[in-house]
């Protein structure tokens, strides 16, 4: 186990020392530690609105502490949390509205981060230690309107009798995952409002949008997909020096990031500055480039103009880069959906499904061709 994991499994507790010669144990309350953060970060007037996406109020644990007890091994207490999930709680799988804790509890619906939000707050309160990890290979975006929206993929981690295990929608299933990206109770918390931002401006409500893409980078200045969020979000409002500028200092912190240097891109097409958009197109293009998703994207656009041949040639080589990728599979699905090729579309549809049973786009697409295998817990 390295030393970072190490750390990280032991951060939410500690003990507090009561007086000479004196220690009781107390739980670390991170709830709090957001709290103050948020504070320090937009001040005190503004963070009392914000939500801390792992809190649940004191009420919720009275019935909660009639089924969960803070005994017995780190595994049972991590099975019974599980169990407690999808047993108790009887959770299912809803793409949208993304949810914190409680709000996850009492609808009993909800999507992956909803699931980690309950499933850390849970798992905390019985004297385990969770952490947020953003997978780093299973990255999510839209394409709407020319522009790449951001959306990171997050599971729980945690050292369990002293391995490292995650737990998502489905945590008794094996992952392909292999990028892992700890990360901080505040970053989740950013990652948690760059959601719900991505979902208002999906449903039209740009105004609604920026206010909560706004405080996932007023929380977390350097996270990068709520930068490029805010991008758009300022190029729709047409605000395009604003744009240039937040794309800018994303790509400060992230070169290499496909969906900023995309709308970058775009944003000097736009305005006819192709000598400015040249050199970020060909750090795209580049031969050597391994992202997938680059293709993947340029596949997409590709279809969305009409050219099924340059779609299939692009989505072909995000094949190639990774074929255990969903969005890979579905990039290949929705280009022979286009064509007609229904026994091909449907082929990767179900590998899709089967590598990730919870991606939303996937089910969505499943159930409108009556794929089976679309079902999660």
């Amino acid at each position: 186990m390295s030393k970072r994991f190490a750390a990280l499994a032991v951060a939410p507790w500690g003990l507090l020392l009561l007086g000479a010669g004196c220690a009781t144990y107390r739980p670390f309350d991170s709830v709090a530690d957001v709290r103050e953060k948020y504070a320090a970060s937009l001040g005190a007037a503004r963070a009392a609105h914000l939500v801390v996406p792992f809190e649940l109020p004191p009420e919720a644990f009275a019935e909660i502490d009639r089924h969960l007890k803070p005994a017995g091994s780190e595994e049972r207490r991590a099975d019974d949390v599980v169990d407690y999930i999808f047993g108790r709680v009887g959770l299912k799988y809803e793409q949208i509205p993304t949810r914190d804790a409680e709000s996850t509890r009492l609808a009993r619906r909800g999507n992956c981060l909803s699931f980690v939000n309950l499933f850390v707050a849970l798992a905390r309160h019985v004297r385990l230690s969770p952490f947020y990890v953003e997978v780093t290979d299973y990255q999510r975006w839209t394409y709407r309107g020319g522009l790449v929206l951001s959306q990171g993929h997050v599971v729980a981690g945690m050292v369990v009798e002293g391995s490292l295990k995650t737990y998502d929608f489905l945590p008794y299933r094996p992952k392909g995952y292999r990028g892992f990206k700890p990360i901080d109770d505040v970053t989740a918390a950013a990652h948690f409002y760059n959601n719900l931002g991505a979902e208002a401006l999906m449903e039209g409500d740009v105004e609604r949008a920026r206010q909560l893409v706004e405080t996932a980078v007023g929380i977390a200045p350097g996270f990068v997909k709520g930068l490029n969020n805010l991008g758009v979000l300022r190029m729709r409002q047409g605000d395009l020096a604003g744009a240039e500028a937040v794309y800018k200092s994303g790509l400060a912190i992230e070169p290499d990031d496909v969906a900023l240097l995309d709308n970058l891109a775009q944003l000097y097409l736009h305005e006819g500055r192709t000598a400015d958009a040249k050199p970020l197109i060909d750090q795209l293009t580049n031969a050597k480039n391994s992202n997938p998703f680059f293709f993947v994207l340029r596949g997409e656009q590709a279809l969305a103009s009409g050219d099924t041949d340059a779609a299939l040639k692009f989505m072909v080589e995000a094949l190639r880069r990774d074929s255990e990728s969903p969005e890979v599979h579905l990039g290949l699905m929705k280009v022979y959906l286009a064509v007609g090729d229904l026994a091909k579309a449907r082929h990767h549809l179900e590998r899709a499904l089967r590598l990730d049973a919870t991606n939303q786009e996937a089910r969505r697409y499943a159930e409108m061709l009556g794929q089976r295998g679309s079902g999660a817990q």
